[in-house]
């Protein structure tokens, strides 16, 4: 499952975690952080103590915990209580230190938002806006992405009432129309640009933004007009959508003799000034 490992370092602390490749996600050591938070001399104690307690509560969390083989002090690895960043943020919140305060500060300035934009969808829109602005993208760049968005949306609400509840679902779905237009799995492209945990659309250049926009709202119109009842008929319109951007593509390139794909990502094509 694990393909992959590196050290975090927080505070001067060091932290285990592991990248699984296929679920996009990390996993962090839970005892390293407990170490930080606590600064205690024996996490591995007050970590035991505090599972205890989590399960005691009967807490999701608890079971939500997995193991995985982390290399230790000697040099061998060991399998380990591990988590991941939602799970974390979770058990962070059991653990009253000082250090805890500014996420437990942040998990409850988020939820506020939350149901703010509840209320009022165009505060996340605005929200959004300044995020990438101080992320340093262009506002040319933002408007565009925020485009991308809306058509994402647009798309997501026609697969529900047509039946598409399950994440995996829009996973393949997604899958199906990114390979008709690029040639390749979102995996394979997010791969290509040397993307790990990074939003794919925050990597693309403008015109990758544009036909990834025209393959979504052409599988939108297709979806409209042709209703399709079940997985499988949403899957040939979700591929003859991305065929219409693939085809796009495609003349594109001979006709500016350039590829229009490119490995760059935000930090390389300049996308944020001064990365």
């Amino acid at each position: 499952m694990v393909k992959a490992s590196k050290v975090a370092i927080f505070e001067g602390k060091r932290i285990r975690r592991f990248w699984d490749e296929k679920q996009e996600k990390w996993y962090f050591s839970v005892v390293d952080v407990v170490e930080v938070l606590t600064g205690s001399t024996i996490p591995r104690r007050y970590w035991s103590d505090l599972k205890i307690k989590l399960q005691k509560e009967g807490s999701e969390v608890y079971e939500k915990i997995v193991q995985l083989k982390m290399q230790a002090a000697d040099g061998k690895f060991y399998l380990t209580d591990a988590a991941d960043t939602e799970v974390m943020l979770r058990i962070i919140q059991s653990i009253p230190s000082p250090n805890a305060e500014p996420f437990k500060l942040w998990l409850a300035r988020v939820g506020y938002e939350r149901i703010e934009e509840t209320h009022d969808p165009e505060l996340a829109i605005n929200r959004a806006l300044q995020t990438y602005l101080r992320k340093g993208y262009s506002k040319d760049w933002v408007n565009q992405r925020l485009k991308s968005i809306e058509i994402r949306k647009a798309l997501t609400d026609e697969w529900e009432t047509r039946g598409i509840k399950e994440t995996s679902e829009f996973a393949i779905l997604t899958d199906d129309i990114t390979l008709a237009w690029t040639g390749m799995t979102t995996k394979k492209y997010k791969n290509f640009k040397g993307l790990k945990q990074e939003n794919l659309r925050d990597n693309m250049t403008n015109l990758e933004l544009v036909l990834n926009m025209l393959a979504e709202t052409a599988t939108t119109e297709i979806s409209q007009k042709r209703k399709p009842k079940s997985f499988p008929e949403n899957r040939k319109v979700a591929r003859h959508g991305g065929t219409i951007a693939g085809n796009a593509r495609k003349q594109i390139e001979v006709k500016s003799g350039r590829r229009v794909l490119t490995k760059k990502n935000a930090k390389k094509l300049k996308l944020i000034p001064g990365a």
